[in-house]
């Protein structure tokens, strides 16, 4: 090591006393001792997917309006045309509801899917805030009762991953917009300029909208690098069939949302698990809750067409597969019948012991009891 203290040590030419004083304040009483290096900065979160470019709409929208509704509830909305919009043109808008914590919630609405071969889809956002399930403040039992909330109606087809325009009928205009990245990206901008500082983030949807909290987590965690997250995806938890996948991301240009690295996050069996632990794996301050029917007659028969037997079949394992590899921040909710989705419409169903609310009870309690239950 070389301490250049004049020009002349620079040049190689040390006086005499510059070497007694190096000399003395490297005896053994007096020993200089070099800093170590600072620590290297943390991984960021979904790196791959911002460079891939699924924050590219980020900061890019703002509402038309913001309106209070006088009933607590804030309408955005925002215009038609470029940027946000609905599956068939119209207007997308999304609400917020100021609660009495520092605690967020956000919520993601179900309503099909539209593709190629298949289209039943909810095509318009309808305003307001649906009150009851997890979404009703006025239910003291409620573990969300009290969170700000932020509820984004679905109203893309594209469970709020695409990035596509659609002439869907040949006659070269474009009649089918699955704009579900843009909806989501500038509702995330309305809720982080909302609710800037939350303590901790509910993060959460069902059917179409549990899919859809796939997506949202790394726009949420773009704009909230270090709030710990709760993901609770109800009855969208990504089974699927070989090659229905692949085609939906490629009919809706949500190839953003899969990391180029990872060749296995679309299974050869259309299955997302690998997808889900990739999340994990990426972002050690997120846990996730994951429900869903044994044979939920919805996704199995009619999206996914596998059948009831079979998709319990693969729901089991790939569930017990995602907590053997995350066994502190992944459990699930697996209640016998066909049924679907939970946290609105079952809040109270009995399931393995407990009721749905009580395990979300258990999840945001951070306690023990919040363990895999199953019928």
């Amino acid at each position: 090591m070389t301490y250049k203290t004049s020009s002349a040590i620079y040049r190689g030419i040390v006086p005499l006393s510059v070497t007694a004083t190096f000399l003395s304040a490297c005896s053994d009483s007096n020993t200089l001792e070099v800093p170590p290096a600072p620590p290297a900065p943390a991984p960021v979160p979904f790196q791959e997917l911002y460079d891939q470019g699924v924050d590219r709409y980020l900061g890019e929208f703002t509402p038309m309006t913001s309106e209070e509704d006088g009933a607590g509830i804030t309408q955005h909305t925002f215009g038609a045309g470029d940027g946000p919009l609905c599956l068939e043109g119209g207007e997308y808008t999304m609400a917020t509801r100021d609660g009495s914590s520092d605690e967020l919630m956000i919520f993601l609405e179900g309503g099909g899917a539209c593709w190629s071969d298949l289209c039943a889809a909810t095509p318009a956002a309808a305003p307001g805030m649906p009150t009851f399930g997890i979404l009703n403040p006025a239910d003291a039992d409620n573990p969300a009762a009290d969170f700000n909330v932020a509820y984004l109606p679905y109203c893309d087809g594209s469970v709020f991953s695409g990035d596509q325009n659609v002439d869907s009928d040949g006659d070269g205009t474009e009649d089918r917009f699955h704009r579900g990245l843009q909806n989501l990206s500038a509702s995330v901008d309305v809720i982080a300029r909302t609710y800037p500082s939350p303590s901790r983030i509910l993060l959460t949807g069902n059917s179409a909208g549990g899919f859809g909290t796939d997506y949202a987590l790394p726009l949420v965690r773009k704009l909230y690098p270090d709030t710990p997250i709760e993901l609770i995806n109800d009855s969208g938890v990504g089974i699927s069939r070989p090659g229905l996948s692949a085609q939906l991301n490629e009919e809706w240009n949500a190839g953003a949302f899969v990391p180029a690295s990872c060749d296995t996050c679309i299974g050869e069996d259309g299955h997302l698990t690998d997808l889900h632990k990739y999340q994990l794996e990426q972002d050690d301050n997120l846990r996730m809750g994951f429900m869903s029917t044994k044979q939920d007659t919805v996704i199995a028969d009619f999206f996914v067409m596998i059948g009831g037997p079979a998709f319990e079949e693969q729901l089991i394992p790939e569930m017990q597969e995602l907590e053997a590899a995350y066994p502190e921040r992944f459990r699930s909710l697996i209640a016998d019948g066909n049924t679907h989705t939970f946290i609105q419409a079952q809040f109270d169903l009995p399931v393995g012991g407990t009721t749905v609310r009580q395990w979300v009870v258990d999840m945001l309690g951070g306690t023990d009891d919040w363990v895999s239950v199953s019928d």
